[in-house]
């Protein structure tokens, strides 16, 4: 059984920044594809950050520059380092790999 766990989210100030962590068990992270979805209030869940099993990167125009995603193959944890914050990215973020999501973490970011 896969479950992925969030965490990091939080209240920050525009221009803060808060590192997401996705806890993988059931499946391995430096194996699969590994994404970070972002649900704003009210719209759909949109890409925002990919991770390949062979560490290619990918960033939704909105976060290139901004998000670093990565990986700890030892911790088999996921994480999303987000910089530079804006009142656009709030909203709960999800890591998601093949058919399986987390619960979410919730990010606020204050003006």
């Amino acid at each position: 059984q896969v479950q992925l766990v969030e965490s990091g989210g939080g209240l920050v100030q525009v221009g803060g920044s808060l590192r997401l962590s996705c806890a993988a068990s059931g499946i391995i992270v430096s194996r699969n594809t590994m994404d970070w979805y972002h649900q704003a209030p009210g719209k759909q869940h949109e890409l925002v950050a990919r991770i390949s099993s062979g560490g290619r990167t990918f960033y939704a125009d909105s976060v290139n520059g901004r998000f670093t995603i990565s990986r700890d193959n030892a911790e088999n944890t996921v994480y999303l380092q987000m910089n530079s914050l804006k009142p656009e990215d709030t909203g709960v973020y999800y890591c998601h790999a093949a058919f399986d999501w987390g619960q979410g973490t919730q990010v606020t970011v204050s003006s």
